[in-house]
């Protein structure tokens, strides 16, 4: 009766996580298709360019605010030494999962009280040229998309984990190859985002704000990672170092061969 008990229990604690996995999921969905919405102005209530506005001076701030707690939450919780720590209140299981509910949290935050600037930078008024912008957002935001798929779309966002537990199966590395995007550049990711968050017709002083900043945070993220994965990998991801550039591809370059590669720990 006892262990009866004790297995139930465990089999409930297992559906929970992949519940809490689903729904940390769900969310990220949900703050992708807003944040598409919210940089590209395309209609939703919020987005870069309207919102409560504030004087200059304070909208700055409360932006600027915003996207350092981003920035901070994003980065230190993908810190190996973070995680080592993370580890004693959080399962392994249920790790990844946490990393992204908070992400998207902190994200729907920033959209929620974003403050505009409104002063114009660039407004392009040929119609070719304005659907040219709009191609290289919408191949922005697709390249990010592609690109976690190519690597493990479930297992940077979660759920592979959750599942495997629920399976009683192990969730150990995943083994990646530099296919395609990732012989191209080490991190399509986060080139794709860097497109989407510049690619807009009208380019105004808080748009520029939120592009300019969101791609320093990129550029010093991708160095931290890779540092990481340095230690974690060693020759191996040095050697991909060497071989493949870091965002932008090589015109003219030839092809690399196929050889195992650590998954992109940002969203």
């Amino acid at each position: 009766m006892v262990n009866q008990t004790v297995r139930n229990r465990s089999a409930l604690a297992r559906a929970s996580a992949l519940l809490y996995a689903l729904i940390a999921y769900a969310l990220f969905l949900l703050t992708l298709l807003c944040a598409i919405a919210w940089v590209g102005n395309l209609g939703a209530p919020l987005s870069v360019d309207s919102g409560p506005l504030s004087p200059p001076g304070t909208a700055l701030l409360i932006d600027l605010a915003l996207l350092a707690l981003f920035a901070i939450q994003h980065s230190l919780m993908a810190r190996q030494s973070f995680k080592r720590r993370w580890a004693r209140v959080v399962p392994a299981p249920v790790e990844r999962s946490t990393y992204v509910l908070c992400a998207s949290l902190a994200l729907l935050l920033l959209f929620w009280h974003w403050r505009p600037l409104p002063g114009v930078v660039w407004d392009v008024g040929d119609p070719l040229a304005r659907a040219v912008v709009w191609v290289i957002f919408d191949l922005g935001w697709s390249m990010a998309v592609l690109a976690s798929f190519l690597i493990n779309h479930f297992d940077l966002f979660g759920v592979r984990q959750a599942t495997a537990l629920l399976r009683r199966h192990s969730s150990g590395p995943v083994s990646f190859k530099t296919t395609w995007l990732y012989s191209l550049v080490r991190h399509p990711i986060m080139l794709g985002f860097v497109l989407a968050f510049w690619a807009t017709p009208r380019m105004t002083i808080g748009h520029l704000v939120f592009a300019g900043a969101s791609t320093a945070y990129i550029l010093i993220g991708i160095r931290l990672e890779e540092r990481d994965l340095r230690r974690q990998f060693g020759a191996v991801y040095a050697a991909y170092q060497a071989r493949v550039p870091r965002l932008v591809p090589r015109l003219g370059g030839g092809r690399t061969s196929p050889r195992p590669r650590p998954q992109e720990t940002h969203v």
